[in-house]
């Protein structure tokens, strides 16, 4: 497995626009979820040993943290016509197997992850009530070959912080998974 670290995009950087289509077939944008206290932003996939790994835990979460009042969407902006099992109509399934209660949108273009910066699958987003980020990194410390079972302790302690109104965790690690399979001649510039 190639390990490809998040870009740790500086904090405070406003969250870039999407409207992007759910697996539900709807359209989904940033704006809807204004007014939320934080945002959760997950570039994500369907085959990614790094997602998979943590996929059941990062379902429990998100059934955790949503009736607190946390808005959190996953992106797959994966090539499909190298990855098909990140089609849209695999990430249906996925959704529905895993339990997904978070909208599951396809950033076709892969401009939503330029926009974002996003480097890896998992690569984790969170912004606060202004939409502004408050923390970029891992989900937790572990890995698909690291022999623990997820608890997203990361991830868990910067939303418990920015639900109660605290600035997230000074100290942040990326998130290290597979790279975003981008459109050959579409990979982006900010890795050069």
């Amino acid at each position: 497995m190639v390990r490809t670290p998040s870009t740790m995009l500086p904090l405070g950087t406003p969250a870039p626009d999407f409207s992007l289509v759910n697996v539900d077939g709807t359209t989904v944008s940033r704006d809807d979820f204004a007014g939320a206290p934080g945002l959760l932003v997950v570039f994500m996939c369907n085959h990614c040993p790094f997602v998979i790994h943590l996929a059941d835990a990062l379902s429990a979460f998100a059934a955790e943290y949503q009736p607190k009042g946390l808005a959190i969407v996953g992106i797959s902006s994966n090539d499909v016509g190298g990855y098909p099992a990140d089609s849209p109509e695999q990430m249906v399934a996925e959704a529905e197997a895993r339990g997904y209660v978070f909208p599951y949108l396809y950033d076709e273009t892969q401009q939503v992850a330029k926009a974002y910066r996003a480097a890896c699958t998992p690569d984790f987003f969170l912004y606060d009530a202004d939409q502004r980020l408050v923390y970029r990194g891992q989900f937790d410390s572990t890995r698909p070959d690291s022999g623990q079972q997820p608890t997203g302790a990361d991830l868990r302690a910067a939303c418990d912080a920015v639900l109660a109104g605290q600035p997230a965790p000074e100290k942040q690690l990326p998130s290290i998974g597979c790279n975003i399979k981008w459109r050959p001649g579409n990979e982006p510039d900010y890795f050069g």
